[in-house]
Formats: C-alpha cells, structure tokens, sequence
C-alpha cells in the first residue's frame, strides 16, 4: 500500500510548495512498469523540486523522476510510486555562448529544441539517441542513452561539463561548470549519467558543443556473411578513415529501416525454417563527414563494398531510423524483448551469432544492430507466434544469451512484457563495483526514495 494513505493530506501539502494547478492525482495512463503513482507534480523552479523531495524524504514517501516519458518502462518494476515528480516545467536554455562552444540548459527542455538552438550557430550536441523530440535533457542524462554518433564522440558524459540537482533530502548540488577543461571537485556529472533518477533530481546540465559538420554522406556496405561484415569493420579501423558513424545491421535488421510502415502482423516474419547466416545480407553503415576532398577519397576507398550512397534528405532519414530502431520493433510487435549489450569489439560477432542462435532456440526472431566498433549493441527478440510467449520463456532466453556473452560482457533487458520481469535480473550481471554503488546510494539517499527497485541499488 502506498505511504500517502498514511500521511494526512500530502496533495495540499505539495500544492502549497507548487501551486495547486500543479498537482494531479493518479493518472491511470501513466503508469511505470504497471505502478500506478498516486500523485503527479510538475515543479516549475530547482528550488520547488527540492522542497518536493524534502516533503517526500521526512514522510518516506517514494519518488519516480521524469521527463519526456520515453524510458520509463526500462528497469525493475517499483516497490511502489508515491509521487511522479515531472520535470516538463523546467524548460528553457539558461546560458548559451556560441564563441565559448557552451551551453546550459534546464532538465526539463526536449533536447531537439537545444539541438535546433545550436544549428542557428550552425553548432551542435553530437548526440542522436531516440525520441528527441520528447525526451529531456534531464531524462538522456540520467538514463545514459546513446545512439550512432557515439562512435566518434563518446556519450552525454563525455561532453557533459556541469550538473545541478536536488538531492533527496531537499538539499541543492552541483559539480562542474560552464569551463570545458574543468577538473575541480569530485566528477559529479558521470556519476549522475546513468543513475536513472536513483541519487538526485538533475535539475540543470552543462555541456561543451561542436561545430556541426557542413555536410556527410553515407555509404552502404553490404557482405554475404557475418565474418566478411567483421572483416571489413577491421579493415576500416586500420585505415586513415575515421566516420562519425559505423552501424553494424543484422539481416533481419534491415526488414525495420527500409519500410517505414508502422504496423505487421508478427507472422509476417516468420522464416519457414532457420535463418542461415551465410544465405542473407549483413551490412554496414558508415556515415563520413569532412570536405568535397575528403568525402571524394571515402568513395575511392570504399567503391569495392559500398553498394550504395546516402546525403541528403534521404541520408538524415536512414539515420533516424538506427536511432529509432528498437522503437520500431516495440512498435509492430508489442511483445518483443530487446537487450542492450556492452562488450568488448572483439566479442561484436560473437554476440551476434549468440542473438541468432538463442532466437531460433527459443522460437523468437532475431535482429541486430549497434555500434560495431565501441561494442554497444542492440539484440531485439520478436515472438514467432502472435501469442505472447509465457514469462519463462522469455527467461529462459535472457539466460541462455548471458551464458553465450564473452568475458567482461554484460546484458540489460531494455523492454520486455512487464509479467515477464519478475522472473529475471533485468539488469543482468552484479558489477564489480556493487559494494561502492551501494555505499554512495546510501550516503546521497539514505532513506531509498528516489526511484526504489527501477536500478540495480
């Protein structure tokens, strides 16, 4: 049950922090892996969301940040969700300085109205994670995602230079600043990136950006075989080349990025007998960037394996289409299971051929794709059947892969059916770092109210 049934009258209370307008009962369609929150607000200042947590931290009552909504099914199902502290009201590019190569911005704003910002300065954030339209630049923070561009440029953390937030005990924070070569106190920023709302409410973000490039153009590479496609990627990454980009695709991958229709019966996929690697068409996809000069020497270098070119209009939508990919998938199979990896390069073909094998063992249908060369993957499971597949079969699926994955690799389940989480670690292996991860939640929220049971501490 939740705490609020034992707490007298916390809506009235929050309404005096936030304005009543701000304050919402259960939504029904807003849910969390299934946990209905009792109350939704919508802080419009820092200094409100502090005093929120600082009611919910001396009644012990359980907080879920959010921003865009576009994660919120990733991670464990809650304990239970008092209050949805929703961040769409700190909005707003605070301090932007295009001869500084800096800006900040409130959590709350869509990181495509910053992207847009910055390209009026012909800058950018190289940054193309999905549905950044919606998601906010508290919410890309927190959750860590990533998307191509990560190949050349890292991820937020990398070029993440300063960070507010409100801890849970009502207290304000900071780390880092608006100085690119920042190296001041603790590193506050990364230990934020990733944490999924589980230490602290970011409030503000900092980042240095980048010239954004005059042009890219985009070749298709494609190989009979998954050993040609590893051999290639090689060949790349010993060469002077340097893309911006540089996906590795599935076969079956393919089927969701050139037909850009949003609806399939599941069936519609289903191999009359296993896929064989050898017979169908891996790829990959480079995206250069540079002068006419340079552009010129990638389409020398590659004119034996590029089968086809990609700028332009058509190139910007191929790319949001590898963005969106697991998205698609959830899309036109409601019952679909994707897993991020994180490996080493040398383990890529190996968890490949690992997705493709579990697949077909546990009647699911494989696709792949991700950056093939930082070995951040994308292995999505899409039932055979338009029957949902029961729970112990999807955990049963999770298990054989992480048996298959290679040594310091590790496996998060993303999206799945939410009946299924109960039985399997969602978040995959204990890291090594558990007791540490441990000992910091403890020291920043001592009393569990941020986000209880989403994270792995």
């Amino acid at each position: 049950m939740s705490a609020l049934a034992e707490t007298g009258s916390p809506a009235r209370e929050l309404s005096a922090i936030v304005g009543e307008q701000n304050v919402a009962a259960s939504d029904s369609s807003v849910a969390i892996n299934g946990a209905f929150p009792a109350l939704t607000v919508f802080p419009g200042s820092a200094e409100e969301v502090a005093a929120v947590l600082a009611f919910a931290n001396t009644r012990g009552l359980v907080v879920a940040p959010a921003g865009g909504f576009t994660k919120q099914d990733i991670g464990g199902i809650p304990e239970q969700v008092d209050i949805l502290l929703r961040t769409e009201r700190l909005g707003g590019i605070q301090k932007y300085d295009p001869g500084d190569l800096t800006v900040s911005v409130s959590a709350g704003t869509p990181f495509a109205e910053v992207q847009r910002t910055l390209g009026e300065h012909h800058q950018w954030l190289p940054y193309d994670a999905a549905n950044l339209e919606r998601a906010t630049v508290g919410g890309c923070v927190a959750t860590a995602a990533s998307g191509p561009l990560r190949h050349a440029f890292g991820g937020l953390r990398d070029f993440c230079i300063g960070v507010q937030f409100a801890t849970a005990d009502g207290k304000m924070g900071k780390g880092g600043g608006m100085v690119v070569k920042n190296v001041a106190g603790y590193d506050l920023m990364k230990l934020m990136t990733g944490s999924y709302g589980t230490l602290a409410v970011i409030t503000r973000a900092n980042f240095k950006v980048f010239p954004r490039p005059r042009q890219t153009r985009t070749f298709l590479c494609n190989f009979a075989s998954l050993d040609e496609t590893l051999r290639f990627r090689a060949k790349i990454l010993a060469s002077p080349l340097q893309p911006i980009c540089l996906e590795i695709l599935s076969p079956r991958t393919q089927d969701y990025l050139n037909d850009p229709q949003p609806a399939r019966d599941p069936d519609d996929y289903a191999p009359a007998q296993p896929v064989s690697l050898a017979s169908k068409i891996w790829q990959i996809a480079l995206r250069a960037t540079g002068s006419d000069t340079i552009l010129a020497r990638y389409k020398r270098e590659l004119a034996g394996d590029a089968s086809r070119e990609l700028d332009g209009a058509a190139e910007e939508q191929f790319w949001r289409r590898i963005s969106q990919f697991e998205y698609t998938i959830l899309t036109r199979h409601q019952n679909a299971m994707v897993l991020y990896t994180h490996l080493p390069i040398s383990g890529v073909g190996t968890v490949a051929q690992a997705v493709e094998r579990i697949a077909s063992d546990y009647n699911f249908i494989p696709a792949v794709l991700g950056r093939a060369a930082t070995g951040n993957l994308i292995a999505a499971f899409m039932p055979l059947s338009v029957d949902p597949p029961s729970a112990m079969q999807y955990a049963n699926c999770v298990s054989a892969f992480r048996g298959l994955l290679p040594t310091g690799a590790a496996a998060e389940v993303a999206h799945c059916p939410k009946e299924a989480k109960p039985h399997f670690d969602v978040w995959g292996t204990t890291p090594t770092d558990i007791t540490m991860m441990k000992a910091v939640k403890k020291a920043i929220d001592p009393n569990n109210i941020l986000n209880r049971g989403r994270f792995i501490v």
